[in-house]
């Protein structure tokens, strides 16, 4: 349980930083490679942490559907990254 701990706490402060990164809109978004990049890298983060949950706290919440909504997420920021190489 003390992994998860750390992982919750990498998950939640990329959330954190996205919404920060991407508070001034989605024109400044797309005009700022620099914060394009860092939500990307917030999100590979995120998305690495998620899947490094054990299955004990994965079970304890149920009303999270692990298999679909985490594969999207990976597949998602692959296809992102692999368009800004």
């Amino acid at each position: 349980m003390r992994d998860d701990r750390l992982y919750l706490i990498h998950i939640t402060e990329c959330i954190e930083r996205i919404e920060r990164y991407t508070a001034p809109g989605r024109s400044a978004f797309l005009s700022d490679t620099m914060i394009q990049d860092a939500v990307l890298r917030n999100l590979h983060t995120l998305s690495e942490s998620t899947q490094r949950l054990s299955d004990a706290l994965k079970d304890q919440h149920p009303e999270v559907d692990w298999t679909r909504d985490l594969p999207t997420l990976k597949r998602a920021i692959n296809v992102i990254l692999a368009a800004h190489r």
